[in-house]
């Protein structure tokens, strides 16, 4: 359904940093920079991109929005979020684990990206 998803980042480099470390922890590589001075994530056939707002404006987190990267176990979504969290995020909400709903069991983990995004990781327990 999507071709890609593209964040908002003030700091190019920090973001990078930030993802790099992301992406590694999930098995991927670093990002690279296009000509435009944007990031991109080139992952499992899904693409993720940091960018400068086009408007000039500050770039800021969605309020109620989030991005969620599949995880393939819970000890691969705690280096991610540890990952993070060494490199510039900050861990919000519940701290990373299996919560229980009427759907299920899924196991969690947030951070909120340098520029404020809020990101998590996820997977489905059965």
């Amino acid at each position: 359904m999507f071709s890609h998803v593209m964040l908002g980042a003030n700091d190019i480099e920090a973001s990078k940093k930030f993802y790099d470390a992301l992406f590694v922890a999930l098995g991927g590589r670093e990002g690279s920079i296009d000509p435009k001075g944007r990031a991109m994530y080139v992952h499992n056939g899904n693409v993720l991109m940091l960018s400068k707002p086009i408007d000039g404006d500050d770039a800021c987190g969605a309020n109620g929005g989030t991005i969620g990267f599949a995880v393939d176990s819970p000890e691969q979504g705690d280096a991610w979020h540890a990952a993070g969290v060494a490199n510039g995020g900050t861990a919000i909400e519940d701290p990373p684990g299996i919560r229980t709903n009427p759907m299920g069991s899924i196991y969690l983990a947030y951070l909120r990206d340098p520029a404020g995004n809020k990101i998590c990781a996820l997977k489905q327990m059965g």
